[in-house]
């Protein structure tokens, strides 16, 4: 005998579920897309909605465009900079030795106090 419970294995809503019950599916078109790695995709839009110029191909994550001859180039990577690297952007040697000469006087001037 089992264990008295007759919806054993099932879950909410588990079933058929057709349009009956969710109703009628919108309009839509398929638009298919092109990656330079040659993936293809085809996602569907509504009939009434904007389709992107540019879509990320769901397999690479590059970008992808309805031109198949010419899909996007890929994106230029830009390489990781330090905390240091930013600062000498923005300020030159001579900068830097002033500044520094200046913290090392202030500090000078704090230990003779």
């Amino acid at each position: 005998m089992a264990g008295g419970n007759a919806i054993r294995g099932s879950r909410v809503g588990a079933g058929p579920m057709g349009e009956d019950e969710r109703g009628e599916a919108a309009p839509r078109r398929q638009v298919t897309y092109y990656c330079v790695q040659g993936h293809v995709s085809a996602p569907y839009f509504a009939l009434e909605a904007d389709v992107p110029d540019v879509w990320d191909c769901p397999r690479c994550g590059l970008p992808a465009s309805q031109d198949e001859e010419n899909p996007p180039p890929l994106p230029r990577s830009e390489p990781y900079k330090t905390h240091l690297a930013y600062v000498k952007e923005r300020r030159s040697e001579e900068d830097g030795e002033a500044i520094l000469e200046e913290a090392l006087a202030a500090l000078r001037q704090r230990r003779r106090l």
